[in-house]
């Protein structure tokens, strides 16, 4: 039997050189910290441990020295059934679930009332508009308010801790989908978030974070052994935040096809007055690091273009470090432009106010938008738009930067 654990253990070192903050937490005895205290959890079904048992269930029966009052859940609900933006209800029980994508989303007096400590435990895409960080930075502030401990369980980045990319956020386009002032690809686990948030805005949260063990700045997800869950309905695999940060942003004007309703969710472009070829052959005569444009021929299941013939492309990651994907979307967005002008321009021109107003909130500013519906030939503008402010930022973030990941 002793062999028999031995070499289990060993295995699970093997197969992941990584060991999340949700298992630090009970491994090194952070848990007895909590001894006698309420503890309310911010989590979702992305929250696992080494042996694949959720945060929620490891907090009812591992908890033994606190106990487990109420849970929190983030957009797409706790168990990542909801689609983006759909507001998800409160349940009620034993152990109440409060929505934070609902009628609220901050937790109230009346929720804080329950708890001494809040944990908050989720893997994050990397993405500034990725709103489980707004949840996060929601939280930190209302447990500031009420007097709340916050303890933040890290996870990887899964784009890496070197990644940072894209621009930054100006303030009067700061929203849940971009909340804080931080590159779009900002390099940062939420661990790390959670510092800058607390010092950067003055938040003076009680916060503790339980760094990771084994995970280094150079890893991407797949890098670290752990098993990908996915993140909502369109986060499907553990590549997909690349692809998402690579056309998310052009999703928002409704355009063309990143193939929402396909079954390769942000990784092709296409519409059916695009010329595949061309279009592939354009993008890859500008040589970006680490990319490949494949044409791409596909006909949506549903939404966009739904049952009709698009032509495209299909984005090719040859080298994670090397690979922009800010770059490359602002190339395909400014290639539309040129390539297209006339048709770009008439569904510009058409387009209704949410969706303009959304394109900028992603974007974190509004000139982007000005930028695209003026130039020719915008796809360097916005490639290089006040690309010295994020060269501030990456001076900023270092010391919020946990030295063990270096």
């Amino acid at each position: 039997m002793k062999h028999f654990l031995l070499l289990l253990a060993i295995s699970r070192l093997l197969a992941s050189p990584v060991t999340v903050g949700l298992d630090v937490f009970f491994d090194d005895g952070h848990d007895a910290l909590l001894k006698g205290k309420r503890v309310g959890l911010i989590t979702n079904h992305t929250a696992i441990n080494r042996d694949y048992k959720l945060a929620v269930d490891l907090m009812k029966t591992k908890g033994s020295s606190f106990e487990l009052k109420a849970l929190f859940s983030p957009e797409h609900g706790l168990t990542g059934l909801a689609y983006a933006f759909e507001n998800v209800k409160s349940q009620e029980g034993k152990i109440p679930i409060y929505s934070l994508h609902g009628d609220t989303r901050r937790p109230t007096k009346q929720m804080l009332d329950e708890v001494d400590v809040l944990i908050f435990d989720i893997q994050d895409n990397g993405c500034r508009g990725y709103t489980y960080a707004s949840t996060l930075f929601y939280a930190m502030e209302e447990a500031a308010k009420h007097k709340k401990e916050l303890i933040v369980l890290d996870r990887p980045n899964p784009l890496g801790g070197l990644l940072v990319d894209g621009p930054m956020l100006e303030d009067d386009s700061r929203s849940f989908i971009g909340y804080v002032n931080v590159a779009y690809c900002h390099g940062m686990t939420i661990g790390e978030l959670a510092k800058f948030f607390n010092s950067e805005y003055s938040i003076g949260c009680n916060l503790k974070v339980v760094a990771m063990k084994g995970w280094k700045r150079e890893m991407i997800f797949k890098d670290t052994g752990l098993v990908w869950i996915p993140l909502s309905p369109y986060m499907p695999e553990s590549d997909t935040p690349f692809f998402s940060a690579s056309t998310g942003i052009l999703g928002e004007l409704g355009l063309v096809s990143i193939g929402i309703g396909y079954t390769l969710p942000f990784k092709i472009v296409g519409a059916p007055w695009i010329s595949a070829e061309e279009f592939a052959k354009q993008l890859n005569a500008q040589k970006l690091p680490g990319v490949w444009f494949s044409p791409f021929h596909y006909r949506p299941f549903y939404g966009l273009y739904k049952e009709k013939d698009c032509q495209g492309v299909k984005i090719q990651i040859l080298n994670h470090k090397e690979y922009r994907p800010l770059m490359v979307q602002y190339l395909i967005i400014g290639l539309l432009k040129s390539l297209y002008p006339e048709k770009v321009s008439e569904l510009l021109n058409n387009l209704p106010k949410t969706k303009k107003n959304l394109f900028c909130l992603a974007n974190g500013n509004k000139e982007m938008l000005s930028i695209l519906e003026k130039e020719k030939y915008p796809s360097w503008k916005l490639i290089e738009y006040k690309k010295e402010e994020k060269e501030k930022f990456l001076l900023k973030r270092k010391k919020y930067l946990l030295s063990q990941y270096n």
